[in-house]
């Protein structure tokens, strides 16, 4: 048996040190965190997609009382852009979270479903989408590929790139 190491760059800082291009994207998904519904859990997430067109998709989080309905934000702004844009690449997603009864104060990654979600749409693009997650702090923690939030991505045999 080998013992292998799987390694994790990412570049940590505050919203300033951004890019104004990657500035506005942030401020896209922190704008987008009012049209969460998060009646249940009081957490709001905002997610804004870049398009390779220029165009930029938002989405919010979608909760509903029979639970697991509800929707996270990254899968609603990913699945619009599918749905509107087809064969257009992501380029970067941002992601932006807020509580309403609790406070956060580290930055916090997409959950599991939307990793496998956002790693098979760029799997399939063959293009890198680059994250940027931002806490209520304004700080911030990229990762240049969403391979690198999910370094063992489940993987369909079946399944045939475009």
């Amino acid at each position: 048996m080998k013992k292998k190491e799987v390694n994790l760059i990412f570049f940590q800082g505050i919203l300033s040190e951004l890019e104004q291009c990657d500035q506005e994207l942030v401020n896209n998904a922190i704008s987008s965190l009012k049209d969460a519904y998060a009646p249940y859990s009081g957490f709001q997430v905002g997610a804004s997609i870049l398009l390779e067109n220029g165009k930029i998709i938002n989405g919010s989080n979608q909760e509903n009382v029979a639970y697991p309905s509800g929707l996270c934000a990254e899968r609603v702004a990913i699945f619009y852009a599918s749905s509107n844009y087809p064969n257009i690449k992501i380029i970067k997603m941002a992601i932006s979270v807020q509580a309403v009864d609790f406070n956060i104060n580290d930055v916090i990654s997409p959950c599991g479903a939307c990793r496998q979600v956002m790693a098979e749409y760029e799997e399939n693009q063959n293009y890198p989408v680059q994250i940027i997650l931002h806490s209520p702090n304004n700080d911030i923690l990229i990762v240049d590929r969403v391979q690198d939030l999910l370094p063992f991505m489940f993987k369909s045999p079946h399944l045939k790139k475009h």
